[in-house]
């Protein structure tokens, strides 16, 4: 599952928990949800700790793969051949077809000698 919709998911219901457990008390359902939801953020800091780093983690990976293309994009607009060239994947062959097809112009070199 997804650190995203596990952290998530952990706060809406430690809030709706916190709610429920305010109901019998004499509230106004307005302010027994304010409270639920400074109860719930409160609570989560604690038991939600490590879903939240879990997902800060995928957050901070998200985010540098997107500044690497983005200046990857800005240095093939500026005209750097390389950088358009590592961007390209239609050019770039798959792991696989690079070894088969090294492994079959081998076959072809032994075959002349």
């Amino acid at each position: 599952m997804s650190p995203y919709l596990k952290y998530t998911l952990g706060r809406l219901a430690l809030f709706v928990i916190v709610f429920v457990l305010l109901q019998p008390l004499p509230l106004n359902i307005l302010v027994s949800a304010m409270v639920a939801l400074l109860i719930s953020a409160v609570l989560s800091y604690f038991l939600l700790a490590r879903w939240r780093n879990e997902m800060s983690d995928r957050l901070a990976a998200s985010a540098s793969r997107r500044s690497a293309e983005k200046e990857r994009l800005r240095a093939a607009l500026a005209g750097d051949e390389d950088a358009v060239a590592a961007g390209d994947r239609a050019a770039q062959p798959a792991p696989e077809a690079t070894t088969e097809a090294a492994q079959v112009d081998d076959k072809k070199v032994d075959e002349k000698k």
